[in-house]
């Protein structure tokens, strides 16, 4: 039987957009924390040098699935002959915010690079990694981390690891509308201004996206409303999952188990500082 590598979700606990650079990508600062609820990936490795998929992906092509993509990336740069077909189970939702499709990707990086013994350090999985997605380089680098830049400029931070409810709306949000919904509502000027780590940890920060999305997408509006009522709740990344805070698991289920039918799916999970690839590879 195949090993399984996690590719788990991410949380953004606040997200702040500061700017729009030249080549129309948005500046922004960020605070990631990894969950320990999380996609599986499987290799099946080969000497042909392909690189396939087990099962197709429904609305995805081969060529465009990120995990395809940043095998045979890594493959081209780093020359390796050897191939792969690739197995992925997938719970994190698309158009979420949990950063599925990036998280998939560094798995995929990471762990071949481990089992076809590329040899790369993060330092380069990383820039790879951005080559593929402004959210993949913080999943390499496997820490939690504050971020700025268009995501990548990383600063590795230790948190608090608590449990987390997680509402995923019937919804998915198109990351390219909700900004150019935000950058209509602001003109193009910051919403937010820079804060620092300090500030974060002081209780400063929000979700700039959160406004547009809510006007956007009813479903995340009703959701944010309904958990609400069960304390600080937030959108993580451009949506659509909701999220809030919870003593422990077992007041997390209570909750979800009172979400109205229809509402949304959800979850319960634990904030985790760690990737749980670099603690199986590095011992972190």
């Amino acid at each position: 039987m195949m090993e399984a590598w996690p590719a788990p979700a991410k949380l953004n606990l606040f997200l702040h957009i500061t700017g729009r650079r030249a080549d129309g990508y948005h500046t922004l600062q960020s605070v990631f924390q990894f969950l320990d609820y999380h996609d599986d990936l499987s290799f099946d490795l080969t000497d042909n040098g392909q690189v396939t998929r087990a099962m197709p992906v429904p609305g995805i092509a081969e060529e465009n699935d990120l995990t395809v993509r940043a095998a045979r990336l890594l493959q081209q740069y780093s020359q390796c002959p050897r191939g792969a077909v690739i197995h992925l189970t997938k719970r994190l939702p698309a158009g979420a915010g949990l950063g599925g499709g990036s998280s998939d990707a560094a798995t995929t990086l990471l762990t071949l690079n481990h089992l076809w013994g590329c040899g790369l350090d993060l330092d380069t999985l990383a820039v790879l990694g951005l080559q593929l997605g402004a959210d993949v380089p913080v999943f390499v680098r496997g820490q939690v981390a504050w971020a700025e830049g268009v995501g990548e400029q990383l600063t590795m931070i230790d948190l608090p690891e608590p449990w987390y409810l997680v509402l995923a709306p019937p919804v998915a949000v198109s990351t390219a509308r909700a900004f150019a919904a935000f950058d209509a509502a602001v003109q193009l000027t910051p919403a937010s201004p820079p804060i620092t780590i300090r500030g974060f940890r002081d209780g400063r920060g929000q979700n700039d996206l959160e406004s547009v999305v809510r006007r956007l997408y009813p479903e995340v509006d009703k959701a944010l409303t309904w958990l609400g009522k069960f304390g600080p709740t937030r959108m993580t990344g451009s949506g659509a999952c909701v999220f809030v805070p919870v003593e422990n698991e077992a007041r997390g289920l209570e909750i979800l188990q009172q979400c109205p039918a229809g509402l949304a799916d959800g979850f319960v999970a634990r904030g985790v500082n760690r990737h749980p690839v670099h603690r199986r590879l590095y011992g972190e």
